[in-house]
């Protein structure tokens, strides 16, 4: 194949074909799609004036969807369902509820020094976690609401699933060595 018949690009516009191509909705889905299926245990923990309710709950995350965001930066929308169940405890009474919830945060691909491909993901914060609980009566309600239960069971989940984004093991998937991965190929290793 003669060099004549290549359409040639810009370093500029390989880069960011490259990125465009290596980064996907689907890729970063799959990155976070490890998650799915993880089920978790938050508490007892205290909450409610002086903390006289004791809050017990079992996290399941759901499998996330992506969608890429619009603008200069390689970036995606991610929204992680989770389906939590809920015991609250007044050591008189307990009260189950059921909830739905998500978490949405933002995917950006980055490139670094001396050759990576990074996927910066930022640990969520309270901000970031929508939950929507469902009593079946009036003083299950009452109770959620006094107790605060809602901003307890985000700041519960914001920690958890931010050691998660932290853990060695997650840092590690979201660093890709283009430079040691263009070696391999290159001498077939």
């Amino acid at each position: 194949m003669s060099m004549s018949t290549h359409d040639f690009a810009t370093y500029e516009e390989f880069g960011r074909k490259f990125f465009e191509v290596a980064v996907t909705a689907d890729r970063v889905a799959e990155g976070f799609g490890t998650m799915a299926g993880d089920t978790f245990e938050l508490g007892p923990f205290p909450a409610g004036p002086a903390g006289i309710a004791r809050v017990t709950a079992r996290v399941s995350i759901e499998q996330p969807q992506v969608t890429r965001r619009d603008g200069d930066m390689i970036a995606f929308d991610v929204r992680i369902p989770l389906d939590i169940d809920l015991l609250i405890d007044l050591r008189v009474d307990r009260s189950r509820f059921e909830v739905t919830g998500e978490i949405a945060l933002i995917a950006t691909a980055r490139a670094a020094e001396p050759l990576l491909l990074i996927i910066d993901i930022p640990k969520p914060e309270r901000k970031d976690i929508t939950v929507n609980v469902t009593s079946q009566t009036f003083r299950g309600e009452l109770l959620r609401i006094v107790a605060d239960v809602d901003s307890e069971i985000k700041r519960v989940i914001a920690k958890q699933v931010g050691r998660r984004i932290e853990a060695p093991e997650a840092q590690s998937a979201k660093v890709v060595d283009i430079g040691k991965r263009i070696a391999s190929a290159w001498t077939g290793i």
